[in-house]
């Protein structure tokens, strides 16, 4: 009797270690997120340090499904893509479209999320439409080191294309007439406009999106050969859609489905 007690405790003790493993495991993956910070509605950086948006919602929702803890890391934006590979952090979660010229130098989860680029000026402007011809003469401002400047630059070359740092300074330069007209995502501009400051502002129209310069929607990028890490974050991606979480998140933003087709 003795030794059945030993062998069931031992057993016990067995099953116990075992299942304290298995559930330590389930949540020992860490994973550093940068962001920027500086583009609402999809990620800010509040005055009191606080990361919101939506981007920083869909990360939290992906480290969940995924059982990892994340720490978020900001960084500015033209330096985002050399710091993931320095190793500063693990994966992007900042707005980042997925196009073949990133491709070069990082991987890429599946999209998630896939909106359209846009056009806005002030609500007196003589624009009448966001083509090439429209924009001759203009001055447009866009972030830098962004699609919608590659696409700029590329597309309106009767056109002034200033490039700044962040978009809160295009903004500022609409606002004091430096520039006439702004390309960036239709949300972010949407967004600005429902604040004081862009009031005096509409959107114009928006861009087909052009897939060798806009890309197939953002995505999260991760450094080369990840395949593990990508293959979670996919996984994860697919969970959140199928069980509601992405849904919340989406509505909470935006007021239609920001997945895009």
């Amino acid at each position: 009797m003795l030794t059945f007690k030993k062998l069931t405790f031992a057993a016990a003790a067995v099953l116990a270690l075992s299942i304290g493993a298995a559930n330590a495991d389930s949540h020992s993956m860490k994973i550093k997120i940068g962001t920027e910070g500086a583009y609402p509605p999809f990620n800010n950086l509040e005055s009191d340090g606080t990361l919101v948006g939506f981007d920083v919602d869909i990360a939290k929702a992906l480290c969940e499904e995924m059982k990892a803890d994340c720490e978020f890391v900001t960084q500015d934006w033209d330096g985002i893509i050399p710091a993931l590979i320095a190793g500063k952090f693990d994966a992007i979660i900042a707005s980042m479209s997925i196009t073949d010229e990133r491709k070069k130098k990082v991987d890429f989860t599946n999209k998630y999320y896939n909106t359209p680029p846009a056009i806005a000026a002030a609500k007196d402007t003589d624009i009448k439409g966001v083509g090439k011809e429209d924009l001759a003469g203009k001055a447009v401002g866009v972030q830098g080191s962004t699609t919608h400047s590659n696409y700029a630059e590329a597309t309106y070359t009767d056109s002034d294309v200033k490039g700044y740092p962040t978009a809160d300074e295009y903004k500022l330069d609409l606002v004091n007439g430096r520039v006439d007209a702004v390309n960036d995502d239709i949300i972010v501009l949407q967004e600005w406009l429902a604040t004081e400051d862009g009031k005096g502002f509409k959107i114009i129209g928006t861009i087909t999106p052009v897939p060798e310069i806009h890309g197939l929607g953002a995505g999260i990028a991760l450094r080369k050969g990840e395949t593990e890490l990508a293959d979670k974050f996919n996984k994860a991606i697919d969970a959140i859609r199928a069980n509601g979480t992405y849904k919340k998140i989406n509505d909470k933003y935006f007021s239609f489905d920001a997945y895009g087709g």
